[in-house]
């Protein structure tokens, strides 16, 4: 049976650390009202670009740029994923869910050559441990986040889908739903993908006029395109990360208090024993004489 030392040495190690769980929480909460709002002002701007692009992908020739040209989709043609997890863990089962759900999408495609940009200490090292290639390895950007970390992992993605190292280009990442709730996101980025237009109907589709001209637009716009659909993503997986972590930390600050309550129980007990066990001696000494 331990004694009343080791007991209240217990109790005093769990509240330092509930003491740091709380402060945790606060400073998670703290970042995640930021980049809640960085992530609420991008989230328009990128579903708006995306679904203009996708409809304007559908009417026009694939030929028209190289981002929107499809791959013939041959047995050697390699995928690259885009995978964004956090640099740090303590946010319960934020990493390990991506990870998982990135690791299901691999094993689906086993005769399909794997690249990997890695966005993320977690994802990076759990990849890294099972020798997949890696493309490009961003870590320690995610908590001072900027618009030209999207920027590298946009070129390089581009880069190897235009030079025909890679068929497609696939991100998978975080989005933010709300403060309880994540969901994971398998978004084909390259080529851009092509809206479901209704069919001919004796209705006549809308049509564009180009100026100055397609290509001219389609070079700056494609390229924005995919900066921001990265830009978005990231965003997403910095707020849903910053929510995780606060809800990991207020559970372990309940979970430090069930543990103080426990044991300030369990050595109330004992001193109470102590107790009782000195009046039955001192009673049967003073019978005894």
């Amino acid at each position: 049976m331990p004694s009343l030392i080791d007991i209240r040495r217990r109790i005093r190690a769990v509240r330092s650390t509930q003491q740091i769980t709380k402060a945790m929480k606060m400073v998670a909460a703290s970042r995640l009202r930021k980049s809640q709002e960085r992530m609420l002002n991008a989230r328009p701007f990128a579903q708006q670009l995306a679904r203009v692009l996708s409809s304007l992908a559908s009417r026009v020739d694939s030929r028209a740029h190289p981002l929107l040209a499809q791959a013939e989709g041959g047995e050697d043609s390699a995928t690259l994923v885009v995978l964004i997890t956090a640099d740090k863990g303590l946010c319960g089962s934020f990493n390990a869910n991506i990870i998982r759900a990135a690791g299901q999408f691999v094993a689906e495609r086993p005769k399909r050559p794997i690249v990997m940009t890695l966005v993320g200490r977690k994802g990076r090292d759990f990849f890294r441990r099972r020798g997949f290639p890696a493309l490009q390895e961003e870590v320690n950007v995610l908590s001072r986040l900027d618009y030209t970390v999207a920027q590298r992992i946009a070129h390089g993605a581009m880069d190897a889908f235009t030079g025909n190292e890679v068929e497609r280009v696939v991100l998978i990442y975080n989005e933010f739903k709300s403060v309880l709730q994540q969901r994971i996101v398998i978004q084909p980025l390259l080529p851009i993908p092509h809206a479901d237009l209704p069919e001919a109907d004796g209705t006549a589709q809308v049509d564009y006029l180009y100026e100055p001209s397609a290509q001219a637009i389609f070079d700056q716009l494609l390229p924005r395109y995919v900066e921001f659909q990265i830009y978005r993503a990231l965003l997403e997986s910095v707020a849903a990360a910053n929510a995780a972590q606060m809800v990991a930390m207020e559970n372990a600050t309940k979970n430090s208090a069930e543990v103080i309550d426990s044991l300030t129980l369990y050595m109330n007990k004992i001193r109470q024993a102590a107790i009782t066990r000195e009046i039955i001696e001192v009673v049967s000494g003073s019978q005894a004489l």
